[in-house]
């Protein structure tokens, strides 16, 4: 029998996908609603086998191998496993450049 994870949103990644909704509704109001509920679909598969989403490559290169991702094309979802629990942690779009988003977000930490 599969483990069941609680699925938990941090708040940068709420607002990474309140970002995300605002910016496509602009122009269409349907087409973020859409939007908004294949990320939230997609985040909460989670709850089952997480552990089989890729390991962040920019974040492999580095030695860094506790973060996760699941890509909700073109967004990825960016989370980290703690014993029965998944902790989603940024909603990035992938045609941006992760690693600068990352390393702000970590220097902006401190």
């Amino acid at each position: 029998m599969n483990r069941k994870y609680e699925v938990i949103w941090a708040h940068v990644a709420e607002n990474d996908l309140k970002e995300i909704i605002d910016y496509i509704a602009i122009d269409s109001p349907a087409n973020a609603f859409t939007i908004f509920q294949k990320i939230k679909k997609k985040a909460s598969s989670l709850y089952i086998m997480p552990e089989g989403c890729r390991i962040v490559p920019e974040l492999k290169d580095q030695g860094v191998m506790q973060y996760r991702e699941l890509m909700a094309s073109p967004w990825r979802i960016i989370f980290r496993i703690a014993e029965i629990k998944v902790y989603v942690l940024s909603v990035l779009d992938s045609r941006r450049n992760i690693e600068d988003i990352l390393l702000k977000r970590l220097v902006n930490a401190d």
